[in-house]
């Protein structure tokens, strides 16, 4: 009898080590079959969503494709709306197939009529251009056409290198500089613009003593048909060259008006004010023109009723005057822009000597004109508190 309590006892310890075991491995296949047992539960809907979930990775480099099929897209490449997923997968198979390629029949370009080619002025073909792109703005237009957008292109160039040296023999702190660094591009910049359109309808160059960037002041020319002017000055000057500028306007008030009231300038770019206006009306007009970027109330640590509180709210410094395109393309176009760098050129320079003054010139001769001023200023104090 004892003996078959002790064999019984061992059978009995082997099921409970037994159990332990036969409990854990359920636990486990719970765990691993949990997904299986709820898509069996779930409707027929669901498990065909769960069957692709196998072919996932797949799937992610198809929709890594039409990503980038959607970016060509909106970059004017020819593609489909969603694309098939079979179409892709045959292509991704066959990879001795020769890539695909498409051909854009290139226009005719368009006959010179009889007028060649020159550097002293535009022909009339690059403005036609530049309208047929304006009404055509897309890339597939513009390869079609780029036979005539490269010839036009050049013709630009060559324009803007010879006025290079025209201003150069006016404003002598304008370098001679390459062409590539004084013309801007056509193209836009649509990764965060609401306008789709990737050119811009239009031709333009800048001049400063940096070329078209940095923080001097410059002289622009913009050519486009119906939308032409010539201008120059500051455009969105950065935070510290606005604070100059506001410390100059406060100071010096007097020179501020000196350089608007020039007999040129107000020719050029104040055609409408008339000959007996005081030399706050040239102001009001310059502050009437950079309105678009000004401040709606009263900078930081300036008073309200500051004489010249308008000047001081201005953010951009620049004027400008509409010109005609054909204008551009006539024999005297050069002398033409000449006249008008001529009048702006002192404003660039008395600008150029607030933001950026010359360590060797500048800053000399505005220390002694402050000298001046601040010694004026305190004899007719004297003279006040003698009175």
């Amino acid at each position: 009898m004892p003996a078959r309590k002790r064999s019984l006892e061992e059978p009995a310890a082997g099921r409970r080590r037994s159990g332990r075991l036969v409990s854990s491995t359920p636990k486990k296949s719970v765990y691993f079959e949990e997904p299986d047992s709820e898509a069996d539960e779930e409707p027929p809907p669901k498990k065909r969503r769960g069957r692709p979930a196998k072919a996932q990775p797949p799937a992610d480099e198809d929709s890594d494709e039409q990503y980038k099929e959607e970016s060509a897209d909106e970059h004017g490449n020819a593609g489909g709306g969603d694309g098939d997923e079979d179409d892709d997968e045959d292509e991704d198979e066959d990879e001795d197939a020769p890539p695909k390629v498409e051909i854009i029949p290139l226009e005719k370009m368009r006959d010179e009529g009889g007028v060649s080619y020159e550097d002293h002025r535009l022909h009339r073909n690059t403005l036609l251009f530049l309208k047929d792109l304006k009404a055509n703005n897309r890339r597939t237009w513009l390869k079609s056409h780029d036979g005539e957008y490269r010839r036009s292109l050049k013709d630009w160039q060559s324009f803007v290198e010879a006025a290079t040296e025209k201003i150069i023999a006016i404003d002598e702190t304008v370098p001679e500089l390459p062409v590539k660094d004084v013309i801007f591009r056509i193209h836009r910049d649509i990764r965060f613009s609401k306008d789709p359109t990737p050119y811009k309808p239009h031709f333009s160059a800048a001049w400063s003593r940096t070329g078209r960037k940095g923080p001097y002041a410059c002289y622009y020319v913009h050519c486009e048909p119906g939308a032409s002017f010539f201008g120059g000055g500051l455009w969105h000057p950065e935070a510290s060259h606005v604070a100059k500028l506001r410390r100059s306007i406060d100071r010096h008030p007097e020179r501020w008006r000196r350089a608007l009231n020039d007999a040129l300038f107000k020719k050029a770019f104040f055609p409408r004010l008339k000959a007996g206006a005081g030399p706050d009306a040239a102001v009001k007009a310059f502050v009437a023109k950079n309105q678009d970027n000004a401040l709606k109330k009263r900078p930081m640590g300036w008073d309200v009723t500051h004489k010249d509180i308008e000047l001081l709210k201005l953010r951009n410094f620049t004027i400008g005057v509409n010109i005609d395109a054909e204008v551009l393309c006539k024999d005297d176009a050069l002398q033409r822009l000449g006249d008008l760098v001529h009048a702006l050129s002192g404003f660039v320079s008395f600008l150029n000597s607030i933001v950026m003054p010359d360590p060797n010139l500048d800053a000399e001769s505005s220390s002694e004109e402050e000298e001046e001023e601040v010694n004026g200023e305190e004899n007719e104090e004297d003279q006040g508190g003698e009175d």
